[in-house]
């Protein structure tokens, strides 16, 4: 701990960050305090509508008051030019002594370099390890970004106790709870994308859209992987389409077929995978190439099984129902061939429980896998 004012203005500076969820993508969340004599003077948070990073609203807030006060900020302060200037020169050009930091920048053109311009500068440079790990947690998908070039993959599911997400005759009503599903929009809202199958679509004719009615930075992509371009043009995905759906196909999918959707104003990508379906990797790739930080898979049994299987995707965030269904008919979380043999089983790691009611939990989990980290983006 680097003073007593730390934990008490760094958790402000969380709370300030925590504002701009849904509303920074492609950039990271961020938030920033200016103290002096013990008192707040200053205070901001980045949004991309704002355009101002966070450090640059505290500043202007504190206005003359920054000379000589401490900054806490969750993350390090920027030394590129992007859509604003470098924020460490604002910082140094303030007069602020003292920089209090909760993480470190996983952006390469940073990671570091900000807080050493900082102390070049004569300014006081101090980590507060305590909240590093919840800072870096507030941007993972920005950090996994900035290591892959690829979007953050969360398979989401509701499931029963026994793992079954589908009942093999009437599948009326839901699986979980109210609390539960209003948890799940709060989690939608926080990635950029969707993914779900053309399973999905034909059964239940989804919409697929982020229901919490708050402000976004961009709009939320709603994707369907369908090998044969069998979405109904007259589907609600497609229905209510304002340049925010995508289809991934195939090659050998209806030509016809795809000029109608296109015609519908839904955008078509081919990702040309084994066995005549959609290449998981592919889609994450393009998602990747157009700076997409986050993508949530929502789909059924045969999907599902295809993201854990490829390795596209990274965690999973698995509802679970105090309920059994039984029997052999009812659909697992993850159908396909299996691994045939508990050692070539999936493995996961840093397994974390949310409790969702009284009687609802969530697991979060990580796939373990290679680190292939690459350059992001450009």
């Amino acid at each position: 701990m680097t003073d007593a004012l730390t934990p008490s203005m760094m958790r402000r500076a969380l709370d300030l960050a925590r504002m701009g969820v849904g509303r920074t993508s492609p950039n990271p969340m961020v938030g920033a305090v200016v103290v002096k004599d013990g008192q707040v003077v200053g205070e901001g948070c980045h949004t991309w509508a704002g355009v101002k990073h966070a450090e640059a609203i505290a500043l202007e807030v504190a206005g003359v008051r920054a000379r000589g006060a401490a900054l806490y900020v969750t993350l390090e302060p920027c030394v590129h030019q992007g859509r604003t200037g470098p924020c460490a020169e604002a910082v140094i050009a303030a007069g602020i002594a003292r920089v209090v930091v909760a993480a470190e920048d996983p952006n390469p053109r940073v990671s570091g370099r900000g807080l050493a311009r900082l102390r070049e500068a004569g300014i006081a440079v101090e980590r507060a390890a305590e909240f590093q790990a919840e800072a870096e947690k507030l941007n993972e998908p920005f950090a996994h970004f900035m290591r892959r070039g690829l979007p953050l993959v969360t398979l989401k599911a509701a499931l029963t106790l026994d793992g079954k997400i589908a009942a093999p005759e009437d599948n009326q009503g839901w699986i979980t709870s109210d609390l539960a599903r209003r948890h799940v929009q709060g989690v939608r809202h926080a990635h950029d994308a969707i993914v779900t199958g053309i399973g999905t679509v034909l059964a239940d004719d989804p919409l697929l859209t982020d229901r919490t009615g708050r402000e976004r930075s961009r709009p939320f992509l709603r994707i369907v992987m369908d090998s044969q371009m069998r979405t109904p043009l007259h589907s609600r995905l497609v229905e209510s389409a304002h340049g925010d759906v995508l289809v991934a196909t195939t090659s050998a999918a209806s030509a016809e077929r795809r000029q109608a959707l296109e015609a519908k104003g839904i955008e078509v990508i081919v990702c040309d995978g084994p066995g005549g379906r959609v290449d998981p990797g592919l889609l994450v790739a393009e998602l990747g190439r157009r700076r997409y930080l986050s993508l949530m898979v929502e789909g059924g049994s045969r999907l599902n099984w295809a993201m854990l299987e490829s390795g596209a995707a990274d965690r999973i965030f698995f509802y679970y129902a105090p309920k059994i269904l039984g029997g052999m008919l009812s659909l697992p979380v993850a159908g396909g061939v299996g691994r045939p043999s508990r050692a070539d089983a999936i493995r996961f790691r840093d397994v974390t429980l949310h409790p969702i009611t009284r009687n609802e939990f969530a697991v979060e989990a990580y796939l373990e896998k290679e680190d292939t980290a690459c350059s992001p983006a450009s």
